[in-house]
């Protein structure tokens, strides 16, 4: 059995609903996780936002103005009168809690909650619209068997247990649909995998039913060498590794959720993104087979802060990286990049919630220096530190202020630190040395 993804974009109007629903009709049994319809879950951030700054009004009227859109979509989509009924009655439920939750004080719950709906709203249009064009199908609630631990990792053992249950005792259907993105946290509220999670719920579920693969559904023919929306004339990439999809992810590609792969790497169950727009593209197929040595592809990732941090001690400061990396560890800060001298040490962070409670903390022991608005532009391929031709994207080093470089901590991927404002200049400038002048 295959699961397939389907993105905000690719259910975000009726016209790709109803290509959708060509893709998946062709007489397999499959399960499709779906997201929100694009433009929901910002317009469900910033009613929860509302209630949370108490501006009551703007929460309604954002309310009202969404209930416009699906009432539409629900007149174009649902012809058929009586399942336009049941469709109509369900969505009013929604609204109906939502105008609910602006008389509710607020809380985190409460935002899950709110933004909950979307894919709910999403799943239960999209599956009334397949039963209409009579179609097998089914829902299989996400919030039954998609569950967080205390440390907001997935729970996979009550996955694959509670999975398998729910879809053992649901309707029989050829097409199984559920919602991305949502689960439960570990006291049982509402709570969410993050932006993009629902290609996370994908391959969890792929996982947890072994899967023959993962598809993942986009508006973009695959993973691109570079960012399109910021370099001319990218290309899709045909393969990638496990190892060089997740760096990509992790590092800004933003076809793909950072933990996408991990479910599914151990079993070797390959990951392939698709084009809603064009699905006879071959896309990106991602798998435990590598590939040609070089760099494939360059990504950035932003809103990164750079800290320097030098002992106070200036000379052999024993204990000193130790003491660091704690501080770091209680405020539950990732890092992204560090270097090393005999006193000092720089390191990069992308979450800076914490960032004046980490200084204060270092600077106990320590003097701390921290420039933000950088970005990381990482580049990736299959054993790119050790390829011969790799030396040439120091030529741009002539060109662009580096302010940390990251090579060797992993065969196959090296990250640059530049400031944000250089950073659409760095991708073009790699991209056409790289590129042009690097057989891949």
């Amino acid at each position: 059995m295959k699961v397939l993804k389907f993105g905000g974009t690719s259910v975000g109007s009726i016209e790709n609903m109803q290509r959708v629903k060509n893709i998946i009709d062709d007489g397999g049994t499959k399960i499709v996780v779906l997201s929100a319809m694009s433009g929901t879950t910002n317009q469900l951030v910033y009613i929860a936002e509302s209630i949370a700054n108490n501006k009551l009004d703007i929460a309604l009227h954002k309310i009202n103005e969404l209930h416009d859109v699906y009432a539409e979509t629900i007149n174009t989509l649902i012809l058929n009168p009586a399942i336009q009924k049941h469709v109509k009655a369900y969505v009013s439920s929604v609204f109906n809690l939502l105008l609910d939750s602006t008389y509710l004080p607020y809380s985190k719950g409460l935002e899950n909650t709110i933004l909950a709906q979307g894919e709910l709203l999403s799943t239960y249009i999209f599956n009334a619209y397949l039963q209409q064009e009579g179609i097998s199908s089914t829902l299989l609630p996400a919030l039954k068997f998609m569950r967080i631990d205390a440390a907001n990792e997935p729970d996979s053992l009550y996955i694959k247990e509670q999975f398998k249950k729910v879809l053992e005792t649901s309707e029989q259907a050829d097409i199984y649909i559920t919602q991305g993105f949502i689960c439960l946290d570990e006291l049982g509220g509402i709570s969410n995998l993050q932006r993009g999670g629902s290609d996370y719920t994908a391959t969890l579920i792929g996982a947890a039913i072994k899967a023959k693969e993962v598809q993942i559904w986009t508006d973009i023919d695959g993973m691109h060498n570079n960012d399109p929306r910021h370099v001319e004339n990218t290309q899709p990439i045909s393969n990638l590794s496990f190892d060089e999809a997740a760096e990509l992810a992790y590092f800004g590609a933003k076809i793909l959720h950072p933990q996408t792969v991990t479910p599914v790497r151990a079993d070797s169950i390959p990951v392939r993104l698709k084009n809603t727009m064009n699905p006879e593209a071959h896309g990106t197929l991602i798998s435990s087979k590598t590939s040609e040595q070089g760099i494939k592809a360059i990504a950035a990732k932003d809103g990164i802060a750079a800290i320097k941090i030098k002992s106070a001690r200036m000379l052999q400061a024993h204990g000193f990286l130790r003491k660091v990396f704690e501080i770091f560890e209680i405020y539950e800060t990732s890092i992204d990049m560090i270097t090393t001298s005999e006193v000092a040490v720089s390191l990069t962070i992308d979450d800076t919630k914490n960032l004046n409670k980490i200084i204060e903390a270092l600077q106990v022991f320590s003097t701390v220096e921290v420039d933000e608005n950088q970005s990381i532009v990482c580049l990736v391929g299959h054993i790119v530190v050790n390829h011969s031709k790799t030396y040439k994207l120091f030529q741009i080093l002539k060109d662009v202020k580096i302010r940390m470089i990251s090579y060797g901590g992993s065969n196959n991927n090296i990250s640059l630190l530049i400031h944000t404002q250089d950073k659409i200049k760095t991708l073009k400038k790699l991209n056409n040395y790289l590129f042009e002048l690097v057989t891949l």
